[in-house]
């Protein structure tokens, strides 16, 4: 095994450094973060897609609580015929259609 000199060393140093800045570099790249830059600096582009991605959420849980809203109720209405807790889940279901105009 040959020894090192310090010029091999600080040679072999620096060509690992530099491996690993082309790595980072080649990361970056793939991450995109050139444009996520821009992107934060283009105010009236950066409020465009944050409202489409709000519009988007509220839709997305507006339509997600009526299925399980829906799904519930229909859940309800299958147990009314249960003996302890008809009664109980019956006078919740009237209430409901009560509430949505329902007789």
């Amino acid at each position: 095994m040959k020894a090192l000199t310090v010029k091999q060393g600080a040679e072999g140093l620096r060509n690992e450094l530099e491996e690993r800045l082309d790595s980072l570099a080649r990361s970056l790249d793939q991450a995109r973060i050139a444009e996520y830059v821009a992107m934060q600096q283009d105010t009236r582009r950066l409020l465009y897609l944050n409202l489409l991605a709000g519009v988007a959420r509220g839709l997305g849980t507006a339509i997600g609580f009526t299925l399980v809203g829906a799904f519930v109720i229909y859940v309800l209405r299958q147990m009314v015929s249960l003996p302890v807790i008809g009664i109980f889940i019956a006078q919740i279901v009237d209430i409901v259609n009560t509430q949505l105009g329902r007789t």
